[in-house]
């Protein structure tokens, strides 16, 4: 009796975990070692390497810092989060923006307007033509893909550079308005 009641408690018991149900090994993803601004140039110090479950790995990642360096930050990432494509400057920056849109670089005449200005804001474009007594709005509600030039060993090269997230034909605009125009900026509600 004793013998049958072990096998059945043996046979009612689950199986083993196999090898096939453990859950995946975490993943490496680079991450920021400390807060870092945008249009940071990335070097080995700012980065680090963090082990993330697979399901909170995020798409655009890297494994390894030294993918990285180099690249430069479009937009602000906290200490610990993944750096992923969308946060640099170049092809990751503009392959989310919507069909139609393009990124367009506009340079401002007052730099101090440009000061203003942080990565994710909605400016407005105006251009003043010489010897007109009034601006035009050349792009209205345009998003700030970038602000190079935070940083002080930039600031010679970007000085008032702006990247907006504008339709073809305000990118059109604004290049022939950067001709003949002084550009300059409003800061609209948002």
């Amino acid at each position: 009796m004793l013998l049958a009641v072990v096998a059945l408690v043996l046979a009612a018991r689950p199986d083993p975990p196999s090898s096939a149900a453990r859950p995946p090994a975490d993943v490496a993803v680079a991450v920021a070692a400390t807060d870092l601004p945008p249009g940071t140039v990335l070097t080995g110090s700012d980065l680090a390497v963090a082990r993330l479950p697979p399901e909170f790995v995020p798409g655009g990642v890297v494994a390894g810092p030294a993918e990285l360096e180099g690249r430069t930050l479009a937009a602000p990432v906290r200490a610990g989060e993944p750096v992923t494509d969308v946060r640099l400057v170049g092809a990751g920056l503009t392959a989310l923006l919507p069909d139609g849109e393009v990124a367009a670089p506009v340079r401002l005449a007052d730099l101090a307007v440009a000061a203003l200005v942080r990565t994710g804001d909605r400016v407005d474009v105006l251009a003043t033509a010489p010897d007109s007594g009034t601006a035009e709005v050349v792009a209205a509600s345009a998003l700030v893909l970038a602000v190079p030039g935070d940083r002080a060993d930039e600031r010679d090269a970007a000085v008032g550079l702006l990247l907006l997230a504008v339709d073809g034909d305000t990118a059109a605009r604004l290049a022939a308005s950067a001709t003949s125009a002084t550009l300059t900026l409003s800061l609209p509600p948002p």
